[in-house]
This record gives C-alpha cells, sequence and structure tokens, in this order.
C-alpha cells in the first residue's frame, strides 16, 4: 500500500471531514462530549492507515488495519448518536456516514485477504517459536 492508494486517500479525506464535523459540532451546536469522541476515532481510522504504510511486519500491517476497522465501526457509533439527537442534517449524516462505511469495505476485503493469505505462511508468535525453529524435540 502506498500514499497513492484508494484506502490511504479516502481515510485522509475523511479525517479531514470528521475535523470540519467537529468544529461544526462545537461552533454551531455547542456539543462537545460526542464531537471530541468522534474526532479521535475519525481521525485515527487514517493515522492507522497511515501507520500501516510502515509496519514493521505483515503481522504489524494487519494489525494497524484491523485497529483502523475498529475506529471505523465507532465512528459510525457515534454518527448514528449525532444523528438520532438531531445534530445532523439527515443528508450531511448519510453522506458522511456512507464515506465511512466505503472504508470499511476497503478494510474488510484488504484484512480478509491478509488472514486467508496468512495461513500459508504463519508467523511466528513466541520466542519459543524462535528457540526451536523446527519443531523438533529438545537438542541434545
Amino acid at each position: 500500500m502506498a500514499r497513492d492508494s484508494i484506502l490511504y486517500v479516502k481515510s485522509r479525506r475523511f479525517a479531514s471531514r470528521i475535523v470540519k464535523l467537529h468544529g461544526y459540532l462545537l461552533r454551531s451546536k455547542g456539543e462537545t462530549v460526542i464531537a471530541n469522541q468522534i474526532v479521535r476515532s475519525g481521525t485515527s481510522i487514517g493515522a492507522n492507515v497511515a501507520e500501516a504504510l510502515y509496519a514493521a511486519s505483515r503481522r504489524d500491517f494487519l494489525n494497524k488495519l484491523t485497529i483502523a476497522l475498529k475506529e471505523c465501526s465507532e465512528t459510525i457509533y457515534w454518527l448514528d448518536i449525532l444523528d438520532d439527537n438531531g445534530f445532523l442534517e439527515a443528508e450531511g449524516a448519510r453522506s458522511i456516514k456512507t464515506d465511512c462505511e466505503e472504508i470499511i469495505k476497503l478494510l474488510v476485503s484488504t484484512t480478509k485477504k491478509l488472514k486467508e493469505s496468512s495461513t500459508a505462511y504463519e508467523l511466528r508468535e513466541t520466542i519459543e517459536d524462535f528457540d526451536n525453529p523446527l519443531g523438533e524435540e529438545e537438542y541434545q
């Protein structure tokens, strides 16, 4: 994945929309609690995608994208709460939620492919895996 990947570009644009939404909620609606929650989760999506660009390993890459997926889920939750309580106009809420759902689809697809391909390439999990790399009985 690179900085010009669809996932990176969409998550960065989404973060910018979330920052604008945060400002709107503070200025126009006087809402601080949910505004602060949504700015954290909504910008964290892109931050984790950006971190994945320089992941230390395949496992680290998958982990960063999985965290981004969880942050998307949380962001949709906050968008639903805002919409339920009349803080967002219906069209604006739908638009930003649609953007988040598109990112979710990209993340689900990517993480699914990584998980499927990892069965053929098992990653070592513990130090014991390295101490006994061939899985043989204790060395004599």
